[in-house]
């Protein structure tokens, strides 16, 4: 579904990606897992058209995107829900969802969804007239997550999804990503919490320093030495 091929991406004189390429299959979930600063974030804006690569190629179920604009790009079926929620705080939690729809124009389908993500996040449905800045820190992330989904991705970009939550929140938001997953739509998920990433992931790569230095199934990468020292705290 997704091929980023040798992508070099800069800030100025930073080099902040060095030849980063991976594939993401239809129906997976790959995750990203690295240190912070690594250009994990970098990337998924590559892929969404926030940020320009200098040289390289992204092809997205055989085209290239690496030209398009981030419009056309969400409109082909990619979906991005950045790092730190940002959910309109002045505009309540129906009027971020209605956001998430901003492309489609088919109005049946659009409710229908809107009633899907308040079925996935039934905290959402009793905050719908709330304003998403009075939110707690995990319904801004469910929020966040359910604007993503408006859109109708095929391929979903995570960013994040457990930053700054608690353990038992964190464990609900990687059940309904999982779910997500079973119901058709494609992730690829940024996260620093490697050990629940990987336990939910197929696949992974390890970025550092903007560079893929290790990548395979998750499972494995789980009980490898080198990701277990590094990223799991040598558990």
């Amino acid at each position: 579904m997704l091929k980023v091929d040798n992508i070099n991406v800069y800030y100025g004189a930073i080099h902040a990606l060095k030849g980063v390429s991976l594939e993401v299959n239809a129906g997976e979930i790959v995750t990203l897992i690295g240190a912070n600063g690594a250009g994990k974030s970098t990337l998924l804006k590559t892929l969404s058209g926030l940020t320009r690569p200098k040289s390289g190629n992204i092809e997205y179920e055989g085209n290239s995107i690496v030209k398009k604009r981030v419009q056309a790009i969400v409109k082909d079926g990619i979906s991005h829900v950045p790092e730190g929620r940002r959910v309109f705080p002045t505009m309540s939690v129906t009027e971020n969802l209605e956001l998430g729809a901003f492309l489609r124009k088919d109005k049946k389908g659009i409710q229908k969804d809107m009633e899907h993500v308040f079925e996935l996040f039934p905290r959402l449905y009793e905050r719908r007239k709330q304003l998403a800045g009075t939110l707690s820190g995990g319904e801004q992330q469910m929020l966040a997550i359910g604007r993503g989904l408006m859109a109708k991705p095929k391929l979903l970009l995570l960013d994040e999804p457990s930053m700054g939550l608690a353990p038992l929140l964190v464990k609900q938001i990687f059940n309904i990503i999982e779910m997500i997953n079973q119901e058709g739509t494609t992730i690829l998920l940024v996260e620093q919490n490697a050990n629940m990433a990987l336990s939910i992931a197929n696949r992974a790569y390890v970025i550092e320093t903007g560079k893929v230095v290790l990548s395979g199934d998750a499972k494995e990468l789980q009980t490898s030495e080198l990701v277990r020292e590094a990223y799991l705290g040598g558990a």
